[in-house]
């Protein structure tokens, strides 16, 4: 286990000033009778008002090395740099898991340029998803994850590849670390042999923080439309979503590791998955 200041861990949890959802993937029981590992793989909400502190934390003691951002462009340029993009030997990757218009090849490169371009229509950049007949009769959460793996699989796969290849930690995120988040977790933590119930347990922990992190993401005009909009139980991640879209996987492919079988993710890339999160 990655040894890490008292002040900087709450069993899974990281309590840093500038994130409200931010875990670690270590710690959770497998099947075979192992555990993950503390200080492989971490996720978050939305990394843009990191303190000092929270970066020095991050990289010096948690030897933080690969940030794999799952936002859409729009969101990325709109939000701009954040306080990791700066510092030497982070590197930051960007695969959206939405359906978008247009593409940029670094869209990290571009940010600062194009932020005043982007707020008139930025939400059109975000292409219609389209729901399969099979599909139609899904809850709208459970919709929206399949909808990930329909639309963007490569992303999926580029960003547990990120997390394979790695060297040091890595922290996935997206706005509020419970969706598009949760769906690459849960791919990780079924190769590294986690049973269902505790992968199911780990993306409903956000529940716990959910009125904070809402708080959060209202003080930001990205997001603070959609966080007024709607009452804050309908951000509330739910057992039963990442329950069924398990069962989903396991009916359509046989399980998480089966969709990764047929979409490329072979066993050789799934060993070094597990490994990255295994001792």
């Amino acid at each position: 286990m990655t040894s890490t200041p008292s002040d900087l861990r709450t069993g899974r949890w990281l309590r840093l000033d500038g994130t409200t959802n931010t875990r670690d993937l270590g710690g959770l029981p497998t099947t075979d009778g192992g555990t993950t590992a503390f200080g492989r793989v971490l996720r978050s909400d939305n990394l843009q008002t990191l303190s000092d502190d929270d970066v020095r934390r991050l990289v010096e003691d948690l030897h933080l090395r690969d940030v794999i951002d799952l936002r859409t462009t729009a969101e990325v340029l709109l939000e701009g740099r954040g306080p990791l993009r700066g510092v030497e030997g982070v590197t930051h990757r960007h695969f959206s898991l939405l359906p978008e218009r247009g593409h940029h090849t670094d869209v990290f490169a571009v940010e600062e340029d194009e932020v005043p371009e982007l707020p008139a229509d930025w939400a059109e950049t975000v292409l219609p998803r389209q729901t399969t007949e099979a599909d139609e009769v899904e809850p709208p959460a459970v919709r929206s994850y399949l909808g990930y793996l329909h639309h963007r699989p490569e992303n999926v796969l580029a960003a547990l590849r990120t997390i394979a290849s790695g060297d040091g930690a890595a922290v996935v995120h997206c706005a509020a670390g419970k969706d598009r988040t949760g769906v690459v977790a849960m791919f990780a933590l079924a190769a590294a042999g986690v049973p269902d119930e505790e992968i199911v347990a780990d993306y409903a922990m956000t529940a716990e923080v959910i009125e904070a992190l809402v708080a959060k993401l209202r003080q930001s005009p990205t997001y603070a439309e959609d966080m007024t909009r709607r009452e804050v139980a309908v951000h509330t991640p739910r057992a039963e979503t990442m329950r069924r879209l398990l069962e989903i996987l396991r009916e359509r492919h046989g399980g998480p590791l089966g969709w990764l079988e047929e979409h490329g993710f072979g066993a050789r890339e799934q060993a070094a998955l597990r490994a990255r999160l295994r001792d």
